[in-house]
């Protein structure tokens, strides 16, 4: 009896695992995980795959956990069904790689469920009131909350509370908690969601590629730039008394972050081109702090590909990489390779062109301010990258003398070479030493590191600082020196009033350059112009300056 009992539990697990659905939608030329209404809702699933092929699935996986109870009941022990739907349940969200490959992440299995309760009542010797209230509970939360997520909880925590006052033997009780135990565990992220105001609920119009002509919608990846921002988010935000007690350490919270899939945690409202166009762009995180991305850098690339297929089965055509995520993957070339369904841009192309905007307005006020812009010193920080590189070219012909820092220092001097035969008229230097920038009456900074770099002792009185640095390569501390001048680079406004969830550090309606390009890559539908790997074509800054004005966006300087 007990062999046999293992045996229809194993059983019923293998008939939770068929991956039913997936057949049918595949057979239709159907990917099942961009056509899940775990991802997309009800509405955007049928008008994807059409309403034959979502009923059949739908009815599949109800059928998997009634015949998987069903086939328990006929030992005729109530007991041994709820352990069987419980099986199946697992089975579905469960199913092993050795038998079917890497499928798609299952859905929630509420269908499944809804057959385990059928067949628990109409073969597993359960009563109506035990079977239907679960299903009354569920029906009135959904109702109530329109979140499916709370909806299933609710009613497996009233099945649950049920079978533990029933007279079922002790094994049962155990089987209806290990439903609301799996489920809970099954929508965490969703519940995640639900705390942080992204889940969509049902009946909401959830944005998709290709839905309505008038409206478009991108992905971008945000990290916490430091501890403080890692609270930002109510689903973390409970940690944070735990903290300042002393009962978790930062260490803890550290390791969690890192510990963490991407998710979705806000997304952009508000923003309408000229021509009336809407964008929708969510902000998807995986919480790693800046230094992982120096000390685990393929930790960090594994997370932006991650973020790559979530933003797709999100329904997004173009995925943004921010801060430091766009640094990772040699710049997002390895995050593409990875995931080709989808369009990945490091945001290169148009923060350089708002840097190419913004450096003449600069320099101008500068002059304008009674400083003789021609006998004056200049300093570029980071200048063995592509983008602080490219404002060293741009400034060495108006300057006496051009301080070119960075951390290479025969790379240096090979850039510097160049300089010097293009401006023979401008004396140019190199060095790796932070204290030279003491000589420059204006500071152009743009590295990729994870900390600031220029601090008080590094500069006199009345120097004009532009951080492109994200994070600020510029300590705060900075800014309260006398005449000194701090601003902040690649900041530019969406078009419409655009409102965040999430605080981008950018200012009210504000968004920084490698964001306001994903969104209008996605808007205008060029995709060919992402940017991509360490170099940058002069063709797309020019591109997306051009459409930026088009669109309606505006560099804040």
């Amino acid at each position: 009896m007990v062999f046999l009992s293992i045996l229809l539990l194993a059983l019923a697990f293998l008939v939770g695992t068929l991956p039913l659905g997936h057949w049918l939608l595949s057979r239709r030329g159907q990917d099942s995980r961009l056509s899940s209404a775990y991802n997309l809702g009800v509405e955007n699933m049928v008008r994807r795959v059409g309403l034959g092929a979502a009923v059949g699935s739908a009815a599949l996986d109800a059928a998997k956990g009634f015949v998987a109870v069903l086939t328990a009941s006929a030992l005729g022990s109530p007991e041994l069904c709820v352990l069987s739907g419980l099986s199946a349940y697992l089975g579905h969200l469960n199913p092993p790689r050795v038998l079917y490959g890497p499928l798609p992440p299952r859905g929630r299995g509420n269908l499944v469920l809804l057959g385990v309760f059928a067949a628990l009542n109409v073969a597993g010797g359960l009563s109506l009131w035990l079977t239907l209230t679960p299903i009354v509970v569920y029906a009135a939360v959904l109702g109530l909350s329109g979140y499916v997520s709370l909806a299933t909880l609710a009613g497996l925590l009233a099945f649950a509370l049920l079978a533990a006052f029933s007279p079922l033997a002790l094994v049962a009780k155990l089987g209806a908690l290990g439903l609301l135990g799996a489920a809970a565990w099954r929508f965490k992220e969703n519940l995640g969601r639900v705390l942080d105001r992204t889940e969509p609920r049902l009946g909401d119009d959830v944005p998709m590629e290709g839905k309505r002509p008038d409206e478009v919608l991108a992905a971008f990846m945000i990290h916490p730039l430091t501890i403080e921002d890692f609270w930002q988010t109510r689903r973390f935000a409970w940690m944070r008394p735990l903290v300042e007690r002393g009962l978790l350490s930062e260490a803890a919270v550290r390791s969690v972050a890192a510990s963490l899939r991407p998710m979705k945690i806000g997304e952009l409202h508000g923003i309408r081109t000229v021509g009336g166009q809407s964008i929708r762009a969510y902000l998807l995180s995986s919480p790693l702090l800046p230094e992982v991305f120096r000390d685990d850098p393929a930790l960090a690339t594994r997370r932006a590909i991650e973020g790559a297929k979530l933003a797709r089965e999100l329904g997004a055509s173009v995925f943004g990489l921010g801060a430091f995520w766009s640094v990772v993957g040699n710049k997002g070339l390895d995050v593409q390779e990875a995931v080709p369904q989808i369009t990945v841009t490091n945001g290169g192309a148009y923060t350089s062109g708002t840097i190419k905007a913004a450096i003449p307005g600069i320099l101008s006020h500068f002059a304008a301010g009674g400083r003789e812009l021609s006998q004056a010193t200049a300093a570029v920080v980071g200048a063995n990258g592509v983008v602080a590189f490219g404002i060293a070219r741009t400034v060495a012909p108006q300057v006496r003398r051009l301080i070119m820092i960075g951390r290479d220092l025969e790379r240096l001097e090979r850039s510097a070479v160049s300089l010097r035969r293009a401006n023979p008229g401008t004396e140019i230097v190199t060095s790796t030493d932070y204290a030279t920038l003491r000589e420059a009456d204006l500071i152009f900074t743009a590295t990729s590191d994870p900390n600031p770099v220029i601090f008080p002792e590094h500069v006199g009185p009345g120097t004009w600082i532009f951080d492109e640095g994200r994070p600020a390569d510029v300590h705060e501390s900075v800014a309260s020196l006398p005449g000194v001048r701090v601003i902040p680079g690649g900041v530019v406004r969406p078009p419409g009033g655009m409102t965040s969830s999430v605080d981008l550090h950018f200012g009210d309606g504000a968004v920084p350059a490698c964001l306001a390009e994903t969104l209008i890559l996605t808007a205008t539908g060029e995709h060919h112009r992402k940017s991509l790997g360490p170099q940058t074509l002069s063709e797309n800054i020019n591109f997306f300056v051009e459409q930026a004005e088009k669109l309606g966006f505006e560099v804040v300087d």
